[in-house]
C-alpha cells in the first residue's frame, strides 16, 4: 500500500512531488465530463515517469486479435480505448532552458484534485539547472457544462530573473497506446490549420477489415496571454508538423512579474457530428467557450458539480480517510458517466487509463446501476439498460458464432458496439454468467423505480434472448437425472472450465423464472404488446415456457450436506482447503504464483457463491448466508476490485461488523492507497460504485421490500455519524445516522412511506422525522 496522499475531506492532495509515484498520482487526479477526459498529466514538458492519456468517449480501434492458437468463435479484434490528441500541452522555455520538472530542482510542490468543484490545481516552485527560479500555478478542468471542452489557466512567475519566455500551446496527435504492438499509431491526419493564437487538428482512426467505423476527432484550441493580469501584445507564430499544430509566443518577463496563459480546447467526434462539418463545428465551439472566458466557464462548471453533490454526497463524521475515500469514488463515477447519451456506457478505467480495452463489462449491471438508480435521474439508469437492448441483435450474433440458434442471445464480456471483443478463451467462451447480470439489472431497475413499462418496451425481448441461451447451454445428465452446465468460468476467474458453477447455474434458473414471471404479468396487463413480442421473436409460448419450467425444477446445484454450504462448482472439495492466512507470504498470488498453481488452489479472486447470495438474499435464510460467508471469505484473496464491496454488504447483513468495515476501507481506498499495486494503469471505475453500496446497502441496510424503500442502518464504531441522500421514485431523502438515532428528511414535495427497521415510517413533503435509537 502507498500512503503519500494527504487525507482531506474534499480533495486529493499530493504535498511534495513524489516522482516515483507520478503515474499513480496521474490516475488519481484524472478529469472527465462524460464526453472526454484525461489523466492528471503536467501541461509543460515532463521527461520523467508518466503515462500521457487523453480520451474521447465512444472512440476506439479494433485491433486484430493475436493469439497463438486460434479457436472457432474467437472475436476478430480486441477493442482499444484510444489515447487521443493531447490538448493540454503548453511547452515553456526560459531563455534556452526547457521547463521540465524532471530536470529541475523542485523546491516546493502541491497538486490537488478539488472534488467538490471538479478542478485540478498545481503549484510548484522550481529552480532550473541554470539557477533561474520560477513559480508555476496551473488550474484545469473538463467542463461539465460544455461537455466537449476543457480549459486551462497556467501562470508563471519569475522569481529571480529577467529573460524571454517562449510559450508554445499545442495540439499533438503523435501519441501511442502503451499496449500498442510494435509502437504502432492508430491515428492518421486528415486536416490541420493554424491562425493567430488558435489551431485545429483532425485525426482519423486507421482503416480496419472488420466493418468498424473509422472515427474522426477534431481537436481545436484557442489561447490568450496576460502579463500581471493585463492584456499584452504578442505575436503567435504558427507551427505545423505531422499530426501537430501549435502557436509559439516570445514574451519578455521581469523578476516578480506573472504571466498567464489561458487555453481553451474542444474534442468533437464523428459519433456526434458529420465528418464534413467537424472543423467548422470545432471552430464554433472554441469561439463560444473562449468568448465566455475562463472565469465564466469555471463558474458554470462548478454549478453542475454543486447540483451533483446535492444529490449524491455521503458525509462521514469522525474519520477523514473514510470521508475522502467515499467522495473520491463518487466523484469519479460522476465525471465518467452522466447518462446523457444512451450510446455510451461505463468503462472499467473511465478516462483514467487504457487497460481492459473495451468500454462495457458486466460490472455496469451488477455494480453501477444501483448507484445511478439512487443518485441520479431515473433516465440515467434506464439509458444503461437501453444500451443493452440496442445491442440485442449483436448478442444474438455473438451466440450464433458459438453455435447457438433460434434467437439465443449471449451478451459480450467486453464490448464497444455490441460485438464481443475479448480474446481470452476462458472469458470469452466460458464466463457466461454475465448474461444473468443483464437480466438481473432489468429486475433491479423495475423493482426500484416501479417503471414496468420498460418490460414491455424493451426488457422482455432481452429476457427472452437470454433465456433461450440458458436453455441451450444446459444439458440433461442421465447420471444425475438433472440439468447441468459444463465448461464455465464463474465470477471467480481463478477457476476456469469448471462444471456446475453454483452461481452460474443459479442465475440461469433465476433468469428463466423471472422471464416466465414477466410473460405472465404482460399476459394479464398488456396482452396486445405481449402478442407483438411473441410475433417479433417467433416465440413458441407453450413449448419454450414448458422447457424453461422443466430446467428450473430440475437444475443441479452442488451442495455439501456436511458443511451445509453451496459448492462453488462440482469437485470443489477435492481441493486442499486452506485460508488466506496460510499463504500470507505469497500475496498477491496473481503476481507470485503460476497460473497453473492458482487454478489448482482453493483461493478465490472475488465473490462467486457469495455474489449469488448477495443478489438473491431474499431467497436464502440468514444462517445459510452466514455459513457460506464463513466458509468462502477466508479463502478469498480479493484480488479483484469488485470483491470487497460484496463481502462488506453481506458481512453487515449477518452482523460481522468488523469485517464489513475492513472490506469497506479496502474498497473505498483501493486506488487511493494502491492496494493491488496497479493504480498507475488507471482507476477501477466500475468497482467504485461498490464503495457507495458498502455504505448504503451495507451499513444503512438499504433494500426494496414489496415496493417500499427499506432501511436497517447501524453506525460503524470508527465513525461519529454519517449521512447520504437517496432518490426513490418521486422522493429525494436525506438519511442521517448518529449514535443517538436516525433522521429521515424528505427534500421533495412528494410524501413517502418507507420501512425503517421493518416498521412503516411516514415522511411528509419537506418534512423531517426522527427516530431515537438504532434498531
Amino acid at each position: 500500500m502507498k500512503n503519500y496522499i494527504t487525507h482531506h475531506e474534499w480533495s486529493i492532495v499530493e504535498d511534495g512531488f513524489h516522482a516515483a509515484n507520478n503515474e499513480i498520482t496521474e490516475s488519481l487526479m484524472s478529469l472527465g465530463n462524460g464526453r472526454m477526459g484525461q489523466r492528471g498529466n503536467f501541461e509543460e514538458t515532463y521527461s520523467g515517469k508518466t503515462l500521457l492519456g487523453n480520451y474521447v468517449a465512444g472512440v476506439y480501434f479494433p485491433d486484430k486479435t493475436r493469439v497463438g492458437w486460434w479457436k472457432n468463435g474467437y472475436p476478430n479484434y480486441f477493442a482499444k480505448v484510444l489515447n487521443a490528441c493531447n490538448w493540454i500541452g503548453i511547452d515553456i522555455k526560459v531563455g534556452e532552458e526547457v521547463l521540465d520538472l524532471n530536470t529541475c530542482t523542485v523546491d516546493d510542490f502541491r497538486r490537488e484534485l478539488n472534488m467538490k468543484e471538479g478542478i485540478l490545481e498545481r503549484t510548484a516552485t522550481v529552480t532550473l539547472p541554470g539557477g533561474k527560479r520560477l513559480k508555476i500555478h496551473s488550474t484545469r478542468f473538463c467542463s461539465m457544462a460544455d461537455d466537449e471542452s476543457g480549459a486551462i489557466c497556467y501562470k508563471i512567475t519569475a522569481l529571480n530573473f529577467d529573460d524571454t519566455l517562449t510559450i508554445t500551446p499545442y495540439l499533438d496527435g503523435n501519441i501511442r497506446n502503451r499496449d500498442s504492438n510494435y509502437d504502432e499509431s492508430f491515428w492518421t491526419e486528415i486536416h490541420k490549420e493554424t491562425s493567430f493564437s488558435e489551431g485545429y487538428l483532425v485525426l482519423e482512426t486507421k482503416g480496419n477489415p472488420y466493418g468498424v467505423e473509422q472515427f474522426q476527432v477534431a481537436t481545436g484550441m484557442r489561447f490568450d496571454i496576460k502579463l500581471n493580469g493585463l492584456k499584452t501584445d504578442y505575436q503567435s507564430l504558427p507551427v505545423k508538423y505531422e499530426k501537430y499544430v501549435a502557436g509559439t509566443v516570445h514574451i519578455d518577463i521581469r523578476e516578480g512579474q506573472e504571466l498567464t496563459v489561458y487555453k481553451y480546447a474542444v474534442n468533437l467526434s464523428s459519433t456526434n457530428y458529420d465528418k464534413e462539418v467537424l472543423v467548422q463545428e470545432a471552430k464554433n465551439y472554441v469561439g463560444r467557450i473562449s468568448e465566455k472566458g475562463f472565469e465564466q466557464l469555471y463558474a458554470e462548471h462548478v454549478k453542475v458539480w454543486e447540483a451533483k453533490w446535492e444529490r449524491n454526497d455521503i458525509t462521514i463524521q469522525g474519520n477523514i480517510a473514510a470521508q475522502q475515500g467515499i467522495r473520491f469514488n463518487i466523484f469519479h463515477l460522476g465525471q465518467t458517466y452522466t447518462g446523457e447519451d444512451e450510446r455510451l456506457n461505463i468503462g472499467p478505467k473511465g478516462f483514467t487509463g487504457e487497460k481492459y480495452g473495451g468500454s462495457t463489462y458486466w460490472d455496469t449491471e451488477a455494480y453501477c446501476i444501483p448507484f445511478y438508480l439512487s443518485t441520479a435521474d431515473q433516465k440515467v439508469a434506464r439509458n444503461l439498460l437501453v444500451y443493452r437492448f440496442k445491442h440485442l441483435e449483436k448478442a444474438i450474433e455473438n451466440a450464433g458464432k458459438l453455435g447457438f440458434q433460434d434467437g439465443a442471445a449471449l451478451y459480450p464480456m467486453v464490448t464497444m458496439n455490441g460485438e464481443e471483443c475479448h480474446n481470452e478463451w476462458e472469458i470469452t467462451f466460458e464466463e457466461i454468467h454475465r448474461n444473468g447480470a443483464i437480466a438481473y439489472a432489468i429486475y433491479d431497475y423495475t423493482r426500484y423505480t416501479g417503471d414496468e413499462t420498460y418490460l414491455s418496451d424493451y426488457g422482455l425481448e432481452v429476457l427472452i434472448g437470454i433465456s433461450r441461451f440458458w436453455k441451450q447451454r444446459v444439458n440433461w445428465s442421465e447420471d444425475k437425472k438433472q440439468y447441468v452446465m459444463l465448461g464455465v468460468t464463474g465470477p471467480n476467474e481463478y477457476e476456469n472450465n469448471v462444471n456446475n458453477n453454483w452461481y452460474t447455474n443459479y442465475i440461469a434458473c433465476w433468469t428463466l423464472r423471472y422471464t416466465l414471471e414477466v410473460i405472465g404479468k404482460l399476459w394479464t396487463e398488456n396482452s396486445r404488446r405481449l402478442n407483438e413480442i411473441i410475433l417479433q421473436t417467433h416465440f413458441d409460448l407453450n413449448g419454450e415456457m414448458a422447457a424453461w419450467k422443466h430446467i428450473v425444477e430440475n437444475m443441479h446445484f452442488p451442495y455439501d450436506q456436511e458443511r451445509k454450504v453451496y459448492l462453488q462448482q462440482s469437485g470443489f472439495l477435492d481441493k486442499e482447503i486452506l485460508t488466506v492466512d496460510d499463504i500470507s507470504a505469497h500475496r498477491p498470488i496473481n503476481q507470485k504464483w503460476s497460473w497453473d498453481r492458482i487454478l489448482r488452489s482453493c483461493f478465490i479472486k472475488q465473490a462467486d457463491v457469495l455474489q449469488g447470495l448477495y443478489f438473491f438474499e431474499d431467497e436464502f435464510q440468514a444462517d445459510d448466508i452466514r455459513r457460506n460467508f464463513e466458509f468462502y471469505e477466508p479463502m478469498t484473496v480479493h484480488e479483484s476490485s469488485l470483491s470487497p464491496c460484496v463481502h462488506s454488504i453481506l458481512a453487515a447483513k449477518i452482523g460481522l461488523r468488523d469485517k464489513a468495515y475492513e472490506m469497506y476501507v479496502r474498497t473505498a481506498r483501493l486506488d487511493l492507497d494502491d492496494y493491488n499495486n496497479d493504480t498507475e494503469d488507471g482507476l477501477h471505475i466500475t468497482s467504485m460504485a461498490g464503495t457507495w453500496m458498502s455504505v448504503v446497502k451495507g451499513f444503512a441496510g438499504q433494500r426494496v421490500k414489496n415496493g417500499s424503500l427499506s432501511l436497517n442502518p447501524y453506525i460503524p464504531e470508527q465513525w461519529n455519524s454519517y449521512s447520504f441522500r437517496i432518490g426513490f421514485r418521486d422522493a429525494l431523502l436525506r438519511i442521517e445516522v448518529t449514535r443517538d438515532g436516525v433522521s429521515v428528511r424528505n427534500i421533495t414535495d412528494s410524501p413517502i412511506t418507507i420501512l425503517l427497521y421493518g416498521r412503516p415510517l411516514e415522511v411528509g413533503a419537506l418534512a423531517t422525522v426522527m427516530q431515537t435509537g438504532l434498531g
